[in-house]
């Protein structure tokens, strides 16, 4: 056999051989490795595979005109109750992406009534691009956080899960198919609450919340026209803040869950101010809406059993004093529960959130 320089044609071929195989193994390696880095970093939303802070659609082209119905001339006519979006379209960015495909987006608002200017987070249930929805409204939950308020709302984030149990109260028939607005709460973080109120000579944080949020739904998704399909649900003080409006505002509310809430307006920032204070404060509210025979108004409260004696206390007492007439009340109380939010979502699916639902008008899909 002829001999050449490195050795033999036969050795030659059996050591290019061993390194295609081993180039082979090492180009398959990274391939994987990348696939696998780019699953973990997809999942974790870092860097180029997040679509963190991409532009969100919730249809919004499908604003009233002509006459409030969708697609024009052709389309079918939407039922009695919708409320098609009457824009204008908010920018909306991705903040978190579910695992059924669906959006946690953030928009920044400037209340045209209140004249605060903050940021709201919105999501839909993946049945509000159902094409047989298409011509239906869809009930909003206002979801308000206790602690600070500012400058999250710490229901946006997708550790809570109140977004994926809602979708699985639904599947399970305890729940409305909500649209969630979660607003911020306050307009600082300096350990001063606005107790959800226009106090006066103070950014209106009250106004923010009934008016310039439900305008902000009403103006990007298909909404209900009456009261029949607008909610709170609040934990500590926006617990407080949520069953608040509903007291105060009847006519544009029907219904709230309040865990952990706090029933006194005592922001140090009434001050001076005691007859606004008195017309924020929520068992005066109840007080005087079963005095004027309605509109009823439905609360669910929960609390655990390891919470504050005066958290407790506060719910019992306000059921036993005011949970009559036009109010209309049930408790759940948490075996070994907390007062924190990892304690009251599960328990919203064993009675609260379908107390609610029961009041309130959901979408009749197409036949």
């Amino acid at each position: 056999m002829t001999q050449v320089s490195g050795g033999t044609y036969q050795s030659r071929g059996y050591h290019r051989a061993r390194r295609a195989k081993r180039w082979t193994i090492v180009v398959a390696s990274i391939a994987v490795l990348g696939l696998i880095t780019a699953g973990v970093l997809n999942h974790f939303k870092i860097g180029p595979f997040s679509d963190k802070g991409a532009p969100v659609s919730f249809g919004q082209d499908q604003a009233a005109g002509g006459g409030g119905q969708a697609g024009g001339a052709d389309a079918a006519k939407p039922d009695s109750k919708v409320l098609m979006p009457t824009g204008p379209a908010a920018e909306f960015k991705n903040a978190d992406t579910l695992g059924d495909g669906t959006h946690i987006a953030v928009t920044t608002l400037e209340g045209k009534k209140s004249g605060f200017t903050g940021k709201v987070w919105v999501w839909a249930p993946k049945e509000y691009k159902d094409p047989k929805f298409k011509d239906h409204g869809f009930p909003v939950l206002i979801a308000l956080p206790g602690g600070p308020g500012f400058p999250d709302n710490y229901w946006m984030g997708t550790n809570l899960k109140l977004q994926s149990s809602i979708s699985k109260w639904y599947a399970e028939g305890k729940s409305k198919p909500f649209l969630l607005a979660m607003p911020v709460l306050n307009p600082k973080n300096n350990g001063t609450y606005w107790d959800g109120s226009d106090i006066p000579g103070q950014p209106k944080m009250g106004t923010w919340l009934t008016d310039d949020v439900p305008d902000l739904m009403k103006a990007n998704f298909r909404t209900i026209k009456s009261r029949d399909g607008w909610a709170f649900m609040g934990s500590s003080s926006g617990g407080f803040a949520g069953m608040k409006a509903v007291l105060k505002h009847p006519d544009k509310f029907k219904a709230a869950i309040a865990s952990g809430p706090d029933f006194y307006p005592d922001s140090p920032l009434w001050k001076g101010h005691p007859k606004e204070r008195d017309e924020n404060d929520p068992k005066l509210l109840a007080k005087d809406l079963t005095a004027r025979k309605g509109p009823d108004v439905y609360i669910a409260f929960q609390y655990g059993t390891k919470e504050d004696p005066i958290t407790i206390s506060g719910v019992k007492n306000f059921v036993k004093e005011y949970g009559q007439g036009s109010v209309h009340t049930m408790v759940k109380e948490i075996p070994g529960g907390k007062h924190d939010a990892y304690t009251y979502v599960p328990s919203m699916g064993q009675g609260p959130i379908q107390f609610i639902s029961e009041q309130l008008s959901d979408p009749i899909p197409a036949s």
